[in-house]
């Protein structure tokens, strides 16, 4: 049986293998794929979720906290813009706040849905706030999506009153260091779940991203070889959550040898833009909202017009006689929402992290070379909480 050495963004599988990156590629590559199972899940779940959440969501007094560490943080800053565009009370709170601060987070008086995203389902932050809020919160019901049936999270939710557990495909649960198809499949499934996205997006999504994948490599190569020192990615609203989590991917694959930063477009003038020089790639990813891209072009001429930056590149969801040749323009994605615009978005923000990782030397797979950054977090931990013991004088 002849066996085909697949290229992945232009290297084999046998060179990724033996580079220690074969997990992440194939992780980024696969998500086009992966997002037709996940609409394809939350349709077959559809009748659980809309039992669970339709009444929780009728509550005019009900606050929604989406909440994970990390990543898994990030993808509630990818959702809370759209939600409170709906009319929902949505807050992203990072469970790494929720268990260092409980009472400043958590508020007993207001009926909560908590929303856990965790690839693991076991992090000592995740599971500790599901506590913290069981206890704290008289009214309190969880949603749990999650990419390990072994994780603590799932199990906890099994069979319990008040909480419902959306497992999404083993192919989510990233095998690599980095947070990739997890990331971009609880986001999907999540914008799914609570009508955020329809589910004819997907395809457009899919197809988009695929676009990234099989024709952005002379982009990707040519913003490796500048080996820039420092990379800024500027985003909108939902878009500026993807800005974070594409600056924690460079940063988490390229070892901290770089620097990466993240901004609003607006915020970015307020003193961030001082870090801007001939060593700077700066990336702003375009909102397809018309209001929000105003801002967003408005900032990528005025970086462009300075001229300090070594490059100034736009990911943008249609293309524009403006953006010029630094751009990469997605086609049939100009009218996507903006959580649906982020996930192709952010395929290519992640193949360049893999691609710089590899140019590093480093191994994107176990990219820590001191070992003290690990997949799942260790060393955490859990101290029990007292209510009161915490208060201090406001005199």
């Amino acid at each position: 049986m002849l066996v085909v050495n697949r290229e992945i963004f232009g290297i084999g599988e046998d060179r990724l293998e033996q580079a220690g990156a074969c997990l992440t590629a194939r992780e980024i590559a696969q998500q086009p794929e992966v997002w037709r199972e996940i609409d394809a899940l939350v349709a077959q779940r559809r009748g659980a979720l809309d039992a669970f959440l339709g009444p929780l969501l009728a509550r005019q007094d009900l606050r929604i906290v989406l909440a994970g560490a990390g990543t898994s943080a990030f993808i509630g800053e990818c959702l809370v813009p759209s939600m409170l565009r709906q009319g929902l009370r949505a807050e992203a709170v990072p469970t790494t706040d929720i268990v260092s601060g409980p009472q400043r987070f958590l508020q007993p008086a207001v009926p909560t849905l908590l929303v856990s995203f965790a690839r693991s389902g076991s992090s000592p932050e995740s599971v500790a706030a599901v506590a913290l809020a069981d206890e704290l919160l008289p009214d309190v019901h969880h949603l749990v999506i999650t990419c390990n049936p072994d994780g603590e999270l799932y199990r906890m939710a099994q069979g319990r009153a008040g909480a419902l557990a959306l497992l999404l495909p083993d192919a989510t649960h990233d095998r690599g260091f980095a947070m990739t198809t997890s990331f971009t499949s609880m986001l999907l499934a999540a914008a799914l779940a609570f009508g955020v996205l329809a589910p004819d997006v997907v395809a457009a999504t899919s197809a988009a991203a695929a676009q990234v994948r099989d024709s952005a490599l002379p982009l990707l190569e040519a913003l490796v070889a500048r080996r820039f020192g420092r990379v800024v990615y500027l985003g909108s609203n939902e878009l500026r959550g993807l800005a974070r989590e594409a600056a924690l991917k460079l940063l988490e694959l390229s070892d901290g040898r770089i620097v990466a930063l993240h901004d609003s477009p607006l915020g970015f003038r307020h003193g961030p833009k001082t870090v801007v020089d001939a060593d700077t790639l700066v990336v702003v990813l375009l909102s397809n909202d018309a209001h929000a891209r105003r801002y967003d072009l408005d900032l990528l001429r005025e970086l462009r017009r300075d001229g300090h930056a070594g490059r100034v590149l736009a990911l943008s969801g249609r293309p524009e006689p403006e953006l010029g040749d630094d751009c990469l323009a997605l086609d049939g994605a100009g009218a996507l929402a903006e959580p649906a615009l982020a996930l192709p978005f952010v395929v290519f923000c992640q193949a360049h992290a893999l691609l710089q990782s590899l140019a590093l030397g480093l191994r994107p797979d176990t990219p820590s070379m001191s070992g003290t950054v690990n997949r799942v977090v260790r060393g955490v931990t859990i101290y029990p909480f007292t209510q009161g013991a915490s208060d201090v004088s406001r005199r």
